[in-house]
């Protein structure tokens, strides 16, 4: 099992990410808000509190917003012990499958036929251009959404902003309401709008249910078709690092 306790500052994890995103993340770590932030999680660590991932801003290292293809928006990190890798829905090789997961790799082999990998690790989608963001970066153990409302949505509400200004056609998975919140930061019409595709959460409490189940939702397909038509590079989303 991984050790994934968050130990750093953030702004010591933050200062080797690619330029165009410390541009965005560090003047916020040095905001009053960005302040309280860093001052809560170092409380909570002193006190004991397990906090993970131990890379917050691991989704933003294999690409920049130029670079983004999709955004694949969650609500927060897995708050098991090992589970919470940095980027939205993903586990490092060896941990269990968790039940989110399961369902989007489920909709994956019902969307594109794939075959897909024992493991659960979507790294492969990030150097393809996909980023994995959740809206909040940081979560305790046992305590889903304990890091909510703590200031890390103003800032991923400026990373997600950061994306959307690039000019290059971008797919947005708004999965669950915390994602649909970002909506507004998002050009949806005009010329050089982006798609936003909502969907309930894959979470097995949501995936089934109606307004938009995310089972049978085809994000996959759907994605690679629009970027397709306006000549942009589609996402190879066959997780399989070796291929027949």
């Amino acid at each position: 099992m991984p050790d994934n306790r968050l130990r750093a500052t953030l702004t010591a994890c933050a200062q080797d990410l690619p330029a165009p995103w410390r541009d965005v993340v560090l003047p916020f770590l040095v905001s009053a808000e960005g302040q309280r932030l860093e001052a809560r999680l170092t409380e909570c660590g002193a006190a004991g509190a397990e906090i993970y991932p131990a890379d917050p801003f691991r989704a933003l290292r294999d690409l920049t917003p130029q670079s983004v293809r999709v955004v694949i928006l969650g609500q927060d990190p897995y708050h098991g012990p090992g589970e919470a890798q940095g980027l939205a829905f993903s586990v490092a090789p060896g941990v269990r499958i968790p039940p989110s997961l399961r369902n989007i790799r489920q909709e994956l082999m019902t969307d594109l036929g794939l075959s897909l990998p024992p493991e659960g690790d979507l790294s492969p989608w990030s150097r393809a251009g996909v980023l994995l963001l959740n809206t909040c970066l940081t979560v305790e153990r046992d305590q889903p959404a304990s890091h909510a409302k703590w200031g890390w949505e103003r800032l991923t509400d400026r990373l997600v902003a950061a994306v959307a200004a690039e000019r290059q056609p971008k797919v947005f998975l708004l999965w669950g309401a915390h994602a649909q919140a970002k909506a507004p930061l998002i050009d949806a019409s005009g010329a050089g709008a982006h798609l936003l595709l909502s969907s309930n959460h894959p979470s097995p409490l949501a995936a089934r249910r109606p307004p938009v189940p995310f089972l049978g939702s085809r994000p996959f397909s759907r994605a690679n078709a629009w970027l397709q038509a306006r000549g942009a590079m589609v996402v190879d989303w066959d997780l399989m690092t070796t291929k027949a």
